[in-house]
């Protein structure tokens, strides 16, 4: 009968002798190096990123411009070609925010304020555009935001702002 032993090695010396740097070949070429950073892009222009400051980014469509009344109503149109049960939010801040607590809560902004019901049953895309357009009017300064849910997933399958302020609000 046998016995294994188990042991570990340490390994002394330094580590270029065991792992080599990756500027050097086998066949001794040196790598040359240079001071400036490179993507290892050949294009000499560059690609404007999108400003930041007093413009925040929310979900899947907010790199886009605002959209417009007609690619809404074709967004509200898949929904509703897929079953799935459109729900209006809104919020004025439209960020998670601690105004009253350190501590995370209901109360921090990761919850936003539900438009009347989900829309169960909702099979015209009509009724949904008319409910943007009724909390627009009765919130024109806040964030709205539309949700689709599928009811046999149990899950939130879309979401995206349909309206931001024209005056954000002021922390």
């Amino acid at each position: 009968m046998s016995t294994r032993v188990l042991s570990s090695t340490f390994i002394t010396g330094s580590p270029q002798k065991y792992f080599p740097s990756k500027e050097s070949f086998s066949s001794g070429l040196e790598l040359k190096r240079s001071n400036t950073g490179s993507n290892g892009s050949r294009i000499s222009c560059c690609m404007k990123t999108w400003n930041p400051i007093n413009n925040k980014k929310f979900e899947a469509l907010s790199y886009l411009p605002p959209l417009s009344a007609e690619s809404i109503g074709k967004e509200v149109a898949y929904m509703v070609s897929q079953n799935w049960i459109p729900c209006l939010e809104f919020d004025e801040a439209g960020h998670v925010r601690r105004e009253n607590s350190r501590m995370p809560g209901y109360y921090d902004g990761r919850y936003w304020t539900l438009w009347k019901l989900p829309m169960f049953g909702c099979s015209e895309p009509s009724m949904v555009l008319q409910e943007i357009d009724e909390c627009k009017k009765t919130y024109p300064n806040a964030y709205i935001r539309l949700l689709a849910f599928d009811n046999k997933k149990q899950s939130q399958c879309m979401s995206f702002v349909i309206h931001k302020p024209l005056l954000p609000r002021v922390v």
